[in-house]
């Protein structure tokens, strides 16, 4: 590709993803994922603990990206499970010694039927997996967000996993006329069709991180972001911790809802929980 080839869709990619960080500047519906009291604040060191004691397993999909990295990591740092499983198309290079224990489960996401096995037998599943129609065309998009998705959860759902967690996006909404949003949206309820005992659906704004991939169009957004006033900001963006935090304080809180969305708001306020707890 030519020097100005590269350029111009280097453009391309940043007017597209201004669009939709505009998209997701619109208003947001209220989450069911109410913040914490500080009494629950509270007991969060008690209640991982007595998750612990459960001795659960989980899966990670979508462990490869910037999401499903740093839920590796953090799960790992914390020591929620007794049996921690990565489902993807090809094995990660896991050197540090905190991953010794890690198991991987390598797919052809084309035929997961064949791979029934990876998904038996965890008691969580946390869904990151996703890619972007720059990277692999609408098509490809569609395919990696919705189908791979959708399969992934029906696997999990038949080999017993009770609470499954799912990275969509605010502004999903199966009726939107973008695409990414109404991917998501279509997703998100077709997820809750198949009756997890727990159904957890987290909708953060504009994912704050530094990709180990380049992606010109979320840089311009990033900078776009970090222009507002804060509030602003915080509103419609969260950095990748502060979800993964979030998605972990809420696994280990009992819940009796079959389904809990939580909005960008209520992330940041579960991400951000324990900062209260300190002196």
């Amino acid at each position: 590709m030519s020097r100005c080839a590269a350029l111009s869709a280097a453009a391309a990619a940043g007017v597209a993803a201004l669009v939709a960080a505009l998209l997701l500047l619109q208003p947001e519906d209220v989450g069911q994922g109410a913040s914490l009291s500080m009494a629950e604040t509270e007991a969060l060191p008690k209640l991982r603990e007595d998750f612990r004691m459960q001795n659960k397993s989980v899966f990670i999909l979508g462990a490869s990206g910037e999401t499903g990295r740093v839920l590796l990591k953090e799960i790992l740092e914390q020591g929620l499970f007794s049996k921690v499983t990565l489902i993807g198309r090809r094995k990660l290079t896991l050197d540090e010694e905190a991953y010794k224990n890690v198991n991987q489960e390598v797919v052809d996401f084309e035929k997961l039927d064949d791979y029934a096995s990876a998904f038996q037998g965890h008691d969580v599943g946390f869904c990151c997996l996703g890619t972007t129609r720059k990277k692999a065309g609408a098509e490809g998009f569609v395919r990696v967000d919705r189908d791979y998705v959708l399969k992934s959860a029906e696997l999990a759902k038949s080999g017993g996993c009770k609470h499954f967690n799912l990275l969509s996006s605010k502004g999903a909404d199966k009726s939107s006329n973008f695409l990414y949003l109404q991917v998501k949206g279509e997703v998100e309820a077709r997820v809750e069709e198949l009756k997890f005992d727990r159904y957890s659906i987290f909708r953060p704004g504009v994912l704050l991180c530094d990709r180990q991939e380049s992606r010109p169009g979320e840089w311009l957004v990033r900078k776009f972001f970090g222009s507002l006033p804060e509030s602003w900001a915080s509103g419609h963006s969260v950095p990748v911790i502060t979800v993964v935090r979030a998605m972990l304080n809420n696994v280990v809180r009992p819940s009796d809802k079959k389904k809990e969305l939580l909005d960008n708001k209520a992330i940041h306020d579960l991400g951000k929980a324990d900062d209260s707890l300190k002196p």
